[in-house]
């Protein structure tokens, strides 16, 4: 076989293994069969069924499938990232359901997002993880790059996990949230992070990520346009 029949096939099993995990990532929504009083739309993960309310006329209301890939990764991973008991944050919460899937998981979760998401983000926490965890998620305002000192103090704050889904795209408050990053982790913390790559705002800030993080590449999915990363703070490297 020649290198172009080996380049060839090469791209054949890449698109045949992101096709198939990609159509098993969707596979995990539905839709309920019946037409309710109140609209949501259904996932299963961490062996429930898990469901979501959006609220169309808010970006950050809207569940994108980033976090679906993230909660995959999550659900299928569960010996390499035992989040039992692990403190984590989740930066850009949304619905919310990263945090519901890592607080079934076990993990003692911090969910975090803007004001105007946090009324439909307690919701969906509160439907679907009251009295099926085993700890209680905590939602909280945050706002990228502000009070972060005042508000998650390093002396008191440890997080094993920091999760992000879908927070990078073209807003301007990228260099904020590098420095949410920076603040919120320590040596041994652990990013993973799911984005969907759209315009070059987004290869800028993981050119500018990787200066102060390790970054290693977990899942590609160019079917999804989406990429999952598993990062940490450089030794040394201080906000």
């Amino acid at each position: 076989m020649d290198q172009n029949e080996n380049n060839e096939a090469f791209l054949q099993f890449t698109f045949s293994a992101d096709a198939e995990l990609a159509a098993a990532i969707m596979k995990r929504h539905f839709r309920p069969s019946l037409i309710r009083t109140e609209a949501w739309e259904g996932y299963e993960f961490a062996d429930m069924e898990i469901k979501i309310t959006e609220s169309t006329d808010c970006y950050g209301a809207v569940l994108w499938p980033s976090a679906m890939v993230l909660c995959h990764y999550l659900d299928t991973h569960r010996d390499e990232h035992n989040l039992m008991d692990k403190n984590i944050i989740e930066l850009g919460a949304g619905t919310g359901l990263v945090t519901i899937v890592t607080s079934l998981l076990g993990a003692k979760v911090t969910s975090t997002d803007l004001p105007d998401v946090l009324g439909n983000l307690r919701h969906n926490v509160n439907r679907n993880t009251r009295g099926r965890c085993r700890h209680e998620p905590c939602v909280t305002e945050l706002s990228w790059g502000k009070q972060l000192e005042e508000r998650f103090p390093r002396a008191a704050c440890h997080y094993d996990y920091i999760m992000a889904a879908d927070v990078v795209y073209s807003h301007p408050y990228l260099q904020e949230l590098m420095e949410t990053f920076m603040h919120l982790s320590s040596d041994d913390t652990v990013i993973l992070w799911a984005m969907r790559f759209r315009l070059d705002p987004e290869n800028s800030f993981v050119d500018a990520f990787e200066k102060h993080f390790h970054l290693e590449e977990l899942y590609n999915l160019p079917s999804l346009r989406i990429k999952l990363y598993r990062a940490q703070k450089r030794r040394g490297d201080a906000a």
